[in-house]
């Protein structure tokens, strides 16, 4: 059984007047337990409504989302639960910060949950801990920290709930080059050692690449695509057909490849594409 499915699932905004707009329109896919899925597709393809659908800020109109095998909405009196259990981060989330000190911050999470003091404070350092925020920030006002920080406060307070699946909405919009290495990192990190499953919407095909396990692909309300980042990446003209580009690094080796060189299609990295060509090289006794 998948860990979170979605049925069927359909959303229209402002339904039964002038203004009705369907956002995600009969999409179905399934979700493992350690997946790590990048959502992506142009501004309007429906990748922010259909997380927000994932974790109940958003009802479907038709169709369902599964999580451990039960509707999330066969009690809507409940679904503050879900919310534990899949966490969304919104795009810019340092604008939802509020508190007087970043530790209470990160804390609000935890203590809605209504854990006790003692794992308040450990989940609270660890989450820090994995974002990379110094201790020595918690004690500060949120207000006083960098973009990056803040940011990376925001997604703390998250990461404290030690949600069963975390999405991330673009989580490195705004960020300079640095910033967004630094955040991706460790947003990487946080997979990697707790194993949870992460579902990271994003505009930047790089950015999918260099994390992520598959790759969802949204355009105008339907889902295209779900597969890994290879297969997907190495779909290069379908992906172009709905506005979409595929990592800088996979078109340069697929260029070679039309060239005559035996290198692999779907190539997402510039250290897999180095070995790769120096393998080559090396074959062809040119090293």
């Amino acid at each position: 059984m998948s860990l979170l499915s979605v049925k069927d699932a359909s959303f229209i905004y402002s339904q039964k007047t002038p203004f009705q707009h369907t956002a995600v329109d009969h999409v179905s896919f399934d979700v493992e337990q350690g997946d790590f899925i990048g959502i992506i597709g142009h501004t309007g393809s429906g990748k922010s409504t259909l997380v927000q659908m994932l974790n109940g800020l958003l009802k479907p109109t038709s169709g369902s989302v599964i999580l451990d095998g039960i509707d999330i909405w066969d009690k809507p009196k409940e679904i503050r639960k879900i919310r534990f259990r899949v966490g969304l981060v919104f795009q810019y989330p340092e604008y939802q910060l509020f508190e007087e000190t970043v530790e209470k911050d990160i804390s609000f999470g935890p203590m809605n949950m209504g854990l006790s003091e003692n794992e308040i404070k450990e989940r609270v350092l660890s989450a820090a801990q994995f974002v990379g925020l110094d201790t020595e920030l918690l004690q500060k006002s949120p207000f006083d920290l960098s973009g990056g920080e803040k940011r990376r406060a925001a997604i703390a307070g998250v990461i404290a709930m030690d949600p069963d699946i975390l999405i991330l909405d673009e989580p490195c919009a705004g960020l300079d080059p640095l910033g967004r290495d630094v955040l991706l990192t460790q947003i990487y990190r946080y997979h990697q050692q707790r194993g949870n499953t992460v579902l990271l919407v994003s505009h930047s095909m790089e950015d999918v690449a260099a994390v992520c396990d598959k790759a969802l692909v949204m355009d105008h309300s339907h889902l295209q695509m779900i597969d890994s980042c290879e297969r997907v990446f190495s779909q290069g003209d379908r992906l172009a057909e709905m506005g979409l580009r595929i990592p800088q690094i996979t078109s340069i080796v697929d260029s070679l490849i039309d060239a005559g060189y035996p290198l692999q299609k779907g190539t997402l990295t510039v250290e897999k594409a180095v070995h790769d060509i120096t393998e080559y090289l090396k074959k062809e006794g040119r090293l």
